[in-house]
């Protein structure tokens, strides 16, 4: 049975599901890039932050100074000879690669989220 939802809610309506989901998927993006980080000490894992303090904006971020040539493979420390180099065979930029598959994974919980609703 579909939802019946007024003409004048459908706006405060959707606001809620948006929100939703963009927590959702923040906290997924934050999850996947934090389980594909290379561990040594741990301390760059465990530096990945969320951020979904606005109603429509999601931020994963790592402030650790050397997560940009670990995850991105730029700004490589000179004791890398110019190499990018991991002890896990790292990809670069994998927290990009791993926002994209999220793209299909968040319609599946769209869809969730509205049939929640």
């Amino acid at each position: 049975m579909a939802r019946e939802i007024p003409l004048d809610q459908i706006g405060s309506y959707m606001d809620g599901q948006i929100q939703q989901l963009v927590k959702v998927v923040t906290t997924e993006w934050h999850d996947r890039c934090s389980d594909k980080t290379p561990e040594d000490t741990g301390d760059l894992k465990r530096a990945w932050r969320l951020d979904i303090s606005q109603p429509y904006r999601g931020e994963v971020t790592n402030n650790m100074t050397y997560a940009e040539p670990v995850c991105y493979g730029t700004n490589l420390p000179p004791s890398w000879k110019g190499k990018y180099k991991t002890r896990k065979n790292t990809i670069p930029g994998f927290p990009e690669l791993l926002g994209k598959e999220l793209e299909p994974w968040a319609q599946g919980e769209y869809q969730k989220i509205i049939r929640r609703g």
